[in-house]
């Protein structure tokens, strides 16, 4: 699931322009590798990809922060 995202955030949203690639635990907002819009991207892509609804009220900093909260928002998703 990481490769996944972080395969979509450097090819699609970053057009391959990180040069030192992206981990798991780097902060996506914080660092500025995304923006607002390309987070609100980054929701869609994870609701089509893994047919899923996030809620507003899951949008939260704490859920999206790294590529390794998203990972542990999902797996926790699935087995509510």
């Amino acid at each position: 699931m990481n490769e996944i995202l972080i395969t979509y955030i450097c090819e699609d949203l970053l057009n391959n322009e990180l040069e030192s690639g992206l981990s798991p635990q780097d902060d996506l907002l914080g660092s500025g590798i995304l923006d607002s819009l390309g987070m609100m991207k980054l929701i869609l892509f994870i609701e089509q990809k893994y047919n899923i609804t996030v809620p507003p009220q899951d949008m939260i900093i704490e859920n999206f922060m790294t590529v390794s909260h998203i990972t542990n928002y999902l797996t926790n998703k699935e087995q509510s």
